[in-house]
């Protein structure tokens, strides 16, 4: 028998979204799956949602927690999957996302994590940019290159030897899981889109964006006590300053502070001048807004927006739940 694999979705007050985060899950093509849905009590609708999944729910349940990271734990400790992943609850699977990556596991035994890319969408699942990463490992995390937190699936051996999410965190939780996975085990990248994260107006990383640069702070204390983490970090010293920077500068943008993300993105620039192809058209949005030009950096976004990604000509995707491609 294939491996069980254990989907869990934490979720709170997402009414609006977790019916198609469920469905995503429970349309996938792999027979040996269980789900856990982990409800923080939620008061909008959301229990009634879940109860009319129930019959396909291996377990659930609906109560107060301490934050996204406590709910995903708590999914985990019932969980029974030789493989586990979670998928917020305002986020998707694509067709074939757990197969696919069962798939994975099989063919590279020595693998630990295996991650594909991923597909932005707005509120109305509309699809934005295609989220395309790289084959990377502990030095590449340490630099805070970030991959799509939806499209990760991870051996359930590999997260029980690292501890579970540090429920400490509130934005970086998943990162700061992979950068401790990363330090025992390969992490394998397939180039095939297993994922939608969505975009909205109340998702964290727009509502309190501006405050999760301290936990970048926070990730490199933490690494720079870590005798291996330490060592990696001095090596690659001026990336490592880089990466966090920009990523800072990234979400304090998100967040509305324009001159804030310039003076992060500058920084930056000066710590490794090779990574600026990275962020060039934020840096420069940046910039423009300060100026009172930030309408030109919103018709380049607008113009960029007109050009849909390339799955949504994948006929599978037309009647996906969740998803608006025309």
């Amino acid at each position: 028998m294939r491996p069980l694999v254990s989907i869990v979705t934490p979720s709170y007050n997402q009414a609006e979204y977790l019916e198609f985060t469920m469905r995503s899950v429970l349309h996938q093509d792999y027979g040996n799956m269980e789900y856990l849905v982990v409800d923080g009590d939620s008061n909008d609708g959301s229990q009634e949602i879940i109860r009319k999944f129930a019959d396909h729910l291996a377990w659930w349940i609906s109560e107060p927690d301490q934050g996204q990271a406590d709910a995903i734990n708590k999914g985990f400790r019932r969980a029974g999957g030789e493989i586990v992943a979670w998928l917020n609850s305002d986020d998707l699977y694509l067709p074939g996302a757990v197969s696919t990556a069962v798939d994975l596991f099989e063919k590279n035994p020595e693998v630990g994590v295996v991650y594909g890319d991923a597909v932005s969408a707005d509120s109305q699942g509309r699809l934005l940019n295609e989220l395309r990463f790289e084959s990377w490992g502990i030095a590449d995390f340490l630099q805070f290159k970030i991959i799509c937190q939806p499209a990760v699936f991870m051996r359930r051996s590999a997260l029980e030897r690292v501890g579970y999410l540090d429920t400490s965190y509130d934005f970086f939780l998943d990162h700061q899981l992979w950068i401790r996975l990363a330090r025992e085990y390969k992490f394998l990248h397939q180039p095939d889109f297993w994922s939608i994260s969505r975009y909205h107006p109340a998702a964290k990383n727009v509502t309190m964006a501006a405050e999760s640069g301290t936990e970048v702070y926070r990730i490199l204390q933490w690494a720079e006590k870590q005798p291996d983490l330490s060592r990696i970090v001095q090596e690659n010293y001026r990336q490592v300053w880089s990466g966090a920077y920009a990523i800072i500068a990234r979400y304090l943008l998100d967040g509305g502070k324009p001159k804030e993300a310039f003076l992060q993105y500058s920084k930056a620039f000066k710590m490794s001048f090779p990574s600026l192809k990275d962020y060039w058209h934020r840096y420069l949005y940046s910039g423009l807004s300060i100026l009172g030009l930030g309408f030109l950096g919103k018709w380049y976004y607008s113009l960029k927006a007109r050009s849909k990604p390339e799955i949504t000509r994948d006929p599978a995707l037309e009647d996906w739940p969740g998803i608006h491609i025309n």
